[in-house]
């Protein structure tokens, strides 16, 4: 047990109750195997368990999110080596070892040899302050917009049972105004009694935009229907109900938008990135929360490969430069820039000039825009190297 090695590898599959080590020396044979309860005391015990076996000691993890938080923050405290093995790795390497078992042992054991036989997993790090705050908002405020999205369709759902003009005569998750409406007014026979004129007042002392367009339709839907549906008086107060809480949904959005506005801006690439057209504070958020200070890409072609912009060839024998969409990518990644390229084209400049010269070329939207945000990675990806500001016309070449 005393024995001393040169080197060892200790994977560890992380959960969010436990993690499980297993250690390898240079042979591939194992050196212990152990259950760690996701605490301080524990996890330092490992550590120096590892330390006392080898001179230098390689840790790897399969999850670099906040189940492993306080086992990487530890590991690097205490000047250790960690890169991570994606999961999809373990996965698939699960199947050339003997058995047909999964076990958090087998799988650390995986992640412990795939460690020691390559050389090319990414290194891991605890993301500074400021990218780990981002991280919270930006997740946070995803959760926000999920919670949002599934009210308004209960919403929707629940108005088509009292009165189905009602529900096709306004967008509900646009519109402030047919929402606030619906905290007071949710039946046709209400909305009759009331009237335009009365509505209109009334969502004018609520200072809601447009207010006598919105008692008009409201109006004109309910005299569509004169009949009374069944259950429609339970179904109107969970309509008001949720009613109200979609305006308090709405107002913590807000919040977390202004959060994160005022959080991204003490970042010193925050001027560069927003001045970008169509990255705005929560889209360069979100940018800064995924890639952190860019360290990870060691050149202009890694970004738009993370991002899935870069084809990827899918060549053999006499068949070659058949290149295919990416399937290992990150989606929030992608998803930002394909925003924000939408956003971007929208408007006269460059962005749009490019976009509409490949539909010129015969390519569709969705091609067209994929296209626009991968050229705008390149950009991006300049302005930051150089510390630039975005201008409509490229820089001078200065000559040498």
């Amino acid at each position: 047990m005393s024995a001393s090695h040169a080197r060892i590898w200790v994977g560890i599959d992380a959960g969010k109750g436990h993690h499980w080590a297993v250690a390898v020396d240079a042979d591939g044979e194992t050196l212990f195997s152990t259950k760690v309860i996701n605490d301080e005391a524990q996890i330092l015990a490992l550590i120096e368990t590892a330390r006392e076996r080898a001179a230098e000691v390689r840790w790897t993890v399969d999850i670099s999110g906040r189940a492993s938080t306080l086992l990487l923050a530890l590991l690097v405290t205490h000047g250790q080596q960690v890169v991570h093995v994606p999961g999809r790795t373990v996965n698939r390497m699960s199947g050339a070892y003997k058995g047909e078992g999964k076990t958090d042992a087998k799988d650390a054991r995986v992640i412990a040899d795939q460690a020691r036989m390559r050389r090319d997993f990414a290194p891991l790090d605890t993301p500074p302050e400021l990218v780990s705050v981002l991280q919270v908002l930006t997740h946070h405020r995803a959760d926000l917009i999920a919670d949002l999205v599934r009210l308004i369709n209960r919403l929707r759902d629940l108005l088509v049972g009292i009165c189905p003009a009602l529900e096709r005569a306004f967008d509900y998750s646009a519109a402030k105004g047919p929402v606030v409406m619906l905290t007071e007014y949710q039946t046709p026979a209400a909305l009759r009694r009331i009237g335009v004129k009365r509505l209109s007042i009334w969502l004018e002392r609520r200072k809601v935009r447009g207010a006598g367009t919105v008692a008009a339709k409201a109006v004109e839907a309910a005299q569509a229907q004169q009949i009374a549906l069944p259950g429609e008086k339970r179904a109107a107060k969970l309509v008001c109900d949720l009613a109200h809480q979609l305006l308090a949904l709405d107002e913590r959005i807000k919040d977390n938008d202004r959060e994160i506005r005022e959080t991204f801006r003490t970042d010193e690439r925050a001027e560069i990135i927003e001045s970008m057209p169509g990255m705005g504070p929560v889209l360069g958020a979100e940018f800064v929360a995924v890639v952190g200070d860019l360290s990870g890409y060691r050149d202009a072609g890694r970004l738009p490969s993370h991002a899935g912009l870069a084809p990827v060839p899918r060549d053999s024998g006499r068949r070659t430069g058949n290149m295919h969409r990416p399937k290992r990518y990150n989606r929030r990644l992608r998803w930002l820039f394909s925003m924000s390229a939408q956003t971007a084209m929208m408007r006269p400049g460059p962005s749009r000039d490019y976009y509409l010269k490949k539909r010129g070329e015969g390519l569709l939207h969705t091609q067209a825009l994929l296209a626009l945000a991968r050229r705008r990675v390149d950009v991006l990806w300049a302005m930051l190297r150089d510390k630039r500001l975005f201008t409509s016309t490229p820089p001078v070449t200065q000559a040498a």
